[in-house]
């Protein structure tokens, strides 16, 4: 404990310098600005590099203000997945009601907004300075730790929005955010390269917060998620292949540094808990009563309301949040055999979710449910796909893409995209429009 705390101060310290380093080396001078120097000095230790990148897991994964918060929340509400429990607290009350409700003042889709772009910026000028290092293998694990938060940085991005700031700076122009995806995948695929050629030191990994994050595992984890996004699906099934079910990869909390989620929604029940227990899904979608899943992720807490509150991994201030689910490789690999119509292969993954018994699970999650026999229709198995994602990935923020993906009707979500936060409007004229819903 004591040396998990220990690194928990030190990423107060290393996010908080950096902000100052880069708030300073902002400031345009005629003379020599001596903080640039602290600047370029800090950018070329390879003790520095890393420190900085374990800050830009601080920013990703803690407090309110991060991504983890914002994405659970934003992706909660408008996808039914979870219910508000005080209106008084007015960005979660956009979403919760949804709509046109939901516009450019409102702070969760500013914080992940603006957090993903820092991190984004960030991880750039780290990755271009750990490739001068003179130890490859330390560069090697710099570049591809932070690699795993760019990609999910740039991957919320992609889900959120429309379209995404091609590139972090002043006017910057936007893109699809499929091609957002394809940025994602880009540095993945550049950071498993680096791993490739040099591989990860241990003195690097005894480095990183409790060594929680198993880094080439989650780059393919990450491959495999973007590729199944953007429709290529035999990357997809690739990458997938090359994920470790039994490697654990999470964002690791303690009693310095608290689980957000549990901080300010599940202790507190004041901002939002699940909606029901049927975890938000219609009447046709309903988990099966012997799903071993519902009760991992709720507790039933008659009499006293709400009927249903947060379990899962956001049960403590000290439960870790995955950065993947096994289950989610598999449904990935179910859903692209299923989308290049080989469903014999469709349906034995997705029945590897259904079959799966807590005991057989890193994190204790299986259904532990007879598997389906069919035949199915394509249809028929993409539903039952999405069903299975829904409540296997419940709470991950990953839904909203899902019910894009899956065509599922519109009166099922609250919205389809997000407008730009007015933090972006207001400075860059290049903001494209506000989606019509």
């Amino acid at each position: 404990m004591k040396k998990n705390n220990s690194i928990c101060m030190r990423l107060f310290y290393y996010g908080y310098g950096l902000a100052l380093i880069f708030t300073l080396s902002s400031c345009t001078k005629d003379y020599i600005d001596p903080s640039r120097a602290l600047n370029e000095e800090a950018l070329s230790s390879s003790q520095a590099l890393t420190d900085i990148s374990i800050g830009l897991q601080r920013t990703y994964s803690y407090l309110r203000t991060s991504n983890i918060y914002n994405k659970v929340t934003a992706n909660g509400f408008v996808t039914n997945e979870l219910l508000l429990r005080n209106e008084g607290n007015i960005p979660e009350l956009q979403l919760s009601t949804g709509g046109s409700t939901v516009d450019g003042t409102n702070t969760v889709l500013a914080g992940l907004w603006t957090s993903s772009n820092k991190i984004i910026y960030d991880a750039n000028l780290v990755i271009q300075n750990a490739r001068k290092l003179a130890d490859k293998n330390r560069a090697s694990g710099i570049i591809a730790y932070t690699t795993v938060l760019k990609a999910l940085s740039l991957g919320d991005l992609a889900m959120n929005w429309e379209q995404v700031p091609a590139t972090v700076g002043r006017n910057a122009s936007f893109v699809d955010r499929m091609e957002g995806y394809r940025m994602a995948i880009s540095s993945v695929d550049s950071a498993l390269l680096f791993t490739e050629t040099d591989s990860i030191s241990n003195a690097f990994l005894q480095d990183i917060p409790a060594a929680s994050i198993d880094i080439k595992n989650t780059l393919y984890a990450l491959k495999a998620r973007y590729s199944l996004y953007i429709g290529d699906y035999e990357e997809a099934l690739s990458a997938a292949s090359q994920v470790d079910l039994k490697k654990v990869s999470v964002f690791a909390y303690d009693n310095v540094s608290p689980n957000p989620i549990y901080t300010f929604a599940t202790s507190t029940n004041n901002v939002f808990q699940p909606k029901d227990e049927h975890l938000g899904l219609p009447e046709a979608l309903y988990p099966d009563p012997n799903d071993q899943r519902v009760l991992f992720y709720i507790e039933n807490a008659n009499p006293a309301p709400p009927a249903v509150r947060i379990k899962g991994f956001w049960f403590t201030n000290e439960s870790p949040i995955p950065v993947y689910l096994p289950g989610e490789m598999l449904l990935i690999k179910a859903e692209a055999y299923a989308r290049t119509s080989r469903l014999d292969l469709a349906l034995i993954e997705l029945n590897k979710v259904i079959t799966k018994r807590p005991n057989d699970d890193v994190y204790g999650l299986g259904a532990a449910m007879p598997g389906l026999t069919g035949p199915y229709s394509e249809e028929e198995l993409l539903t039952l796909i999405y069903k299975h994602r829904c409540i296997e990935l419940f709470m991950s923020g990953l839904k909203l893409e899902d019910m894009r993906r899956f065509n599922r009707p519109q009166t099922e979500m609250k919205r389809n995209f997000f407008p730009y936060p007015f933090v972006e409007r207001d400075n860059n004229a290049n903001t494209p429009a506000d989606p019509a819903f």
